[in-house]
């Protein structure tokens, strides 16, 4: 026997007994939604106001809820912006609105998709359209990144020996 007493579904008894359940319009009855805006740099700020004013009015006109705004400046191939791993975290956000894929990051959208579905949580990109230059730009960006992640690991090596060499020369001065 089938009872829905405390189920949040909807549902339909037909008098045959068969029950129909209609899949949720959207993830959260009442459509509340968390905005995420980034740009790269600092230089952008005025493209962060544009692209926030389009997350609103888009929230606003398909009727939903805004329950918090999210603007962060930072490389969209950095893994550790503070503001987008806070708000991935936080289970209560169960519906991030961005403006394009690329802005929530540069790459692997599509897993971090499926593991917020995996926990009934969705992304919505208002604007599916990718450009091009975009790719060329995330390629650059790529190669930059890497080869920053090199430089940066043989310079730290660099200036370890260094210490080191510096802490030796005063221990054989006494």
């Amino acid at each position: 026997m089938f009872k829905a007493d405390n189920l949040p579904i909807k549902y339909e008894q037909l008098p045959t007994g068969t029950i129909i359940v209609y899949p949720d319009e959207e993830i959260s009855s009442d459509n509340k939604v968390v905005l995420y805006g980034r740009v790269s740099s600092n230089d952008q700020k005025e493209d962060l106001k544009r692209q926030m004013r389009r997350l609103k009015d888009f929230a606003s006109a398909h009727g939903y809820t805004i329950e918090q705004e999210v603007c962060e400046i930072g490389s969209g191939l950095n893994g550790r912006r503070r503001k987008l791993n806070k708000l991935l975290c936080d289970c209560n956000v169960k519906c991030v609105v961005v403006e394009h894929k690329d802005r929530l990051t540069r790459f692997g959208f599509e897993m971090l998709e499926a593991a917020l579905r995996a926990s009934n949580r969705k992304i919505i990109v208002i604007n599916e359209t990718e450009y091009k230059e975009d790719i060329v730009q995330d390629f650059v960006d790529l190669i930059t990144s890497m080869c920053a992640r090199i430089y940066g690991k043989r310079g730290a090596k660099n200036r370890a020996a260094n210490a080191l060499k510096a802490i030796e020369n005063e221990k054989e001065k006494k």
